[in-house]
């Protein structure tokens, strides 16, 4: 069986709970279908029932990604799901990006955003649950929805989900339905067909940008630059570099959360944690490079991680973190271009622009400063 993202697993699951509600017989596995695809996917549902003398439903499914080293892995899907006829199904999209007849609640351990308290769901996940629900609606009724992660909390303790702005679970993002990790080789495989393609486009201007996970995707989107313009590239950066003066790109920008491109400005340039980290070592000698105090860097080296780590010095000394991170911005264009210069002579130019755990856009190289003033967009 092949693995899937959360979001499928928690569709299959809701899908499950509106089909025993509206008469439908229990199946344990659920038709899936996926945005823009005419095929549908079969998702494994544990169980489902009525509750309240059949005015709810329950149904549960479990994560199978799929992945040997995944955190959602065997993860409890719990999708209580009720019919209403408050509001009759427009189709108007309301506050919570949702359509008004999907009335959808982050129940315990899914992961909402501190600033707003909204849930922290994907487009795609939100596209999933509107096209393999709507058809099962009664005419005239709208369905309310509570998706429940009994673990969700605990677990979200081991990703970097508040560095985010996300608390009290895990986010139901992804942008595709089967699940890949961004160390594996397919990965690589797959963003060089996505490079190749846009660099063979007429309307190809020479100018890319590299980000690292949804947050990075979702923050550059936001930030103005333009989505034909920017590839998503897991964990396989040094490669992709590579690849990238191979197929004629001119400038080149790395956008990310400091957190994961510290690696860059240390020459490790595969950022999977369970390949490499030495983040903590790296740090500490941008410190020593600074010429920081010595007391600060002492706490850099003993702290049981880089989010403690910078916790404690943007508290203490913000001064000295600025230096840091500006160093660091630095450092990734010099050995990012160190790199591709190993394997070829190219005069492709590579910038680096840095946000922080409060999505901020905070740093930048000299040569970031310079592609991010050329798109006519400005750091604040």
């Amino acid at each position: 069986m092949k693995g899937f993202t959360l979001p499928v697993w928690v569709v299959a699951a809701a899908k499950s709970a509106t089909n025993i509600l509206v008469g439908n017989k229990f199946q344990d596995i659920e038709n899936i279908y996926l945005p823009e695809k005419e095929e549908s996917i079969k998702v494994p549902v544990s169980s489902s029932a009525l509750l309240d003398n059949g005015e709810k439903a329950l149904a549960i499914s479990h994560c199978q990604s799929g992945l040997s080293l995944d955190l959602t892995r065997g993860l409890e899907i719990w999708a209580y799901v009720q019919l209403t006829k408050e509001n009759y199904k427009s189709g108007k999209i309301v506050q919570n990006g949702f359509p008004d007849w999907l009335d959808f609640h982050a129940g315990y351990g899914v992961g909402k955003f501190k600033s707003s308290g909204l849930p922290c769901i994907s487009n795609f996940a939100r596209d999933l649950l509107c096209i393999n629900l709507y058809p099962l609606l009664p005419k005239g009724s709208s369905i309310k929805i509570e998706i429940v992660l009994p673990q969700g909390k605990d677990r979200a303790l081991k990703t970097s989900n508040e560095a985010f702005g996300v608390v009290d679970g895990l986010s139901l993002i992804g942008t595709q339905a089967e699940a890949q990790i961004s160390a594996s080789p397919d990965q690589l495989k797959n963003c060089k067909e996505i490079l190749r393609d846009k660099c063979s486009k007429s309307a190809f201007d020479g100018f890319l940008t590299f980000v690292i996970g949804e947050n990075g995707m979702d923050l550059a989107l936001k930030f103005g630059i333009p989505a034909n313009q920017i590839i998503k590239t897991g964990n396989w950066v040094g490669p992709l570099l590579v690849a990238a003066a191979e197929n004629g790109v001119k400038k080149l920008l790395l956008f990310g959360y400091h957190g994961k491109l510290v690696k860059l400005s240390g020459g490790v340039f595969h950022t999977h944690h369970h390949l490499a980290d030495g983040r903590l070592e790296i740090l500490t000698s941008l410190a020593v490079r600074e010429a920081i105090s010595f007391d600060l860097i002492n706490l850099i080296s003993k702290s049981t991680s880089v989010e403690n780590a910078l916790l404690t010095l943007e508290v203490s000394n913000p001064e000295a973190i600025s230096l840091i991170w500006g160093r660091m911005a630095k450092e990734i264009e010099i050995k990012s271009q160190s790199y591709v210069n190993r394997y070829l002579s190219s005069s492709m130019e590579i910038g680096s622009v840095l946000f922080d755990r409060k999505r901020q856009i905070r740093w930048a190289g000299f040569e970031g400063i310079k592609q991010i003033n050329s798109l006519g967009l400005m750091l604040k």
